[in-house]
């Protein structure tokens, strides 16, 4: 898995990732035209400062880094020489240096045009292959090297959830519909001590550290996200507006996907949702989200816990509230919980609603495998209330 991947596997994988990055960045030039333009909301950024921030990102960290060596104990505000497009009198840092650039500023910037962008990652790629190779094959010594790799991975699924809200095909195959019906029992979870954060060697993200224990009481959780044929009947009960990128139509409900109107599969997770919308559901339904350790004392203990599985295999992009319940028992309880917490409960965790880092999960599913979800740690995207 990238956590703990060799050179070989590193240089293998960053040459994926920048083959990934320059195809979705053609098909927004074949969307967009050379122009480029997209508006200007939270959400979304130009795709050409998207395209020179990755390879600007991967120099800083690099090529450019006079304590590479020192990996996570480097310190980020070493002095630094010029960057590459310095040459062309570019001064890169002032263009994609995303700490010091303000979100709506980069609607205005004079960026390099895309064909000098592209020749600038070219370079960059090599240079970064080159010192990869040298590198001592350790943690330290690979840790920036993994740090551009799942840097780029997390703009690619920026760049997939762009291009579904624009309506956008950048090649993401659709998933076949689904006509039987998925099967969604619970499992029950005994209480136990569990570890927030990580612990173990290889890569983590600085969010990841401060490893801490909690108590987690004993719960039951759906082993599968929830379904669009769960979800749905609480919008047809006029309880919920219909969802993003969904429609009725005179012979059912249809999904947009990358701009394209299909006929929904209504056992495929429901997605795109927001906190307020899945806490909706759960209050019709008498449930609730799992907590940030509930889900993870599921997804590494629980027989059958697909949800890890789902978001690893499916090919929309990125989910926004892919919806995953459970019922917690109180002590000496029958049946499912439906009502809030007795008094005598522990205080509530902050609520998961599990997003989609579809890129990590894919990229963890076909290196490591889904049997040991050493990786889960916590570092999927999540919203919490």
């Amino acid at each position: 898995m990238a956590r703990h991947a060799d050179r070989t596997t590193l240089a293998a994988a960053l040459v994926d990732t920048r083959e990934r990055t320059l195809r979705q960045f053609a098909a927004f030039e074949r969307a967009l035209g050379p122009g480029l333009h997209v508006p200007c909301t939270p959400a979304l950024n130009p795709p050409l400062w998207e395209l020179g921030h990755i390879g600007w990102f991967a120099d800083w960290w690099i090529a450019r880094n006079p304590q590479l060596e020192r990996g996570v104990r480097a310190d980020p505000h070493a002095l630094r020489g010029p960057a590459r497009q310095a040459t062309r009198g570019v001064n890169a840092d002032a263009l994609y240096d995303s700490s010091a650039i303000a979100h709506d500023q980069r609607w205005q910037l004079n960026l390099p045009d895309a064909q000098a962008t592209r020749a600038d990652l070219a370079a960059g790629l090599e240079q970064t292959l080159a010192l990869l190779f040298e590198a001592p094959e350790d943690d330290t010594g690979l840790y920036f090297f993994r740090l551009a790799l799942f840097h780029e991975d997390m703009h690619a699924e920026a760049g997939v959830t762009m291009a579904q809200a624009l309506g956008i095909d950048v090649s993401h195959p659709s998933p076949p519909v689904r006509t039987e019906p998925v099967q969604v029992p619970t499992v029950h979870v005994p209480a136990m001590r569990w570890t927030l954060g990580w612990t173990g060697p290889g890569f983590a993200f600085d969010n990841e550290l401060g490893a801490h224990t909690v108590d987690v009481a004993a719960f039951e959780i759906d082993t599968h996200p929830v379904t669009w044929a769960r979800y749905l009947p609480l919008v047809d009960a006029g309880l919920a507006a219909v969802p993003r990128y969904l429609r009725r139509t005179p012979h059912g409900w249809e999904a947009q996907h990358v701009g394209i109107w299909q006929t929904l599969d209504l056992q495929a997770p429901a997605c795109h949702l927001s906190a307020t919308e899945a806490q909706a559901w759960c209050r019709w339904a008498g449930r609730r989200l799992p907590t940030e350790a509930e889900w993870e004392v599921a997804a590494h203990t629980a027989p059958g816990f697909a949800c890890f599985r789902a978001l690893s295999r499916l090919h929309a992009p990125p989910l926004p509230g892919l919806l995953t319940t459970l019922v917690r028992r109180p002590p000496g309880a029958q049946g499912r919980q439906r009502r809030d917490p007795p008094a005598h409960a522990p205080p509530p965790l902050p609520q998961l609603l599990p997003g989609g880092a579809h890129r990590h999960l894919c990229r963890l599913s076909k290196r490591a495998g889904l049997s040991k979800l050493t990786d889960l740690c916590g570092s999927h995207r999540a919203w919490y209330r």
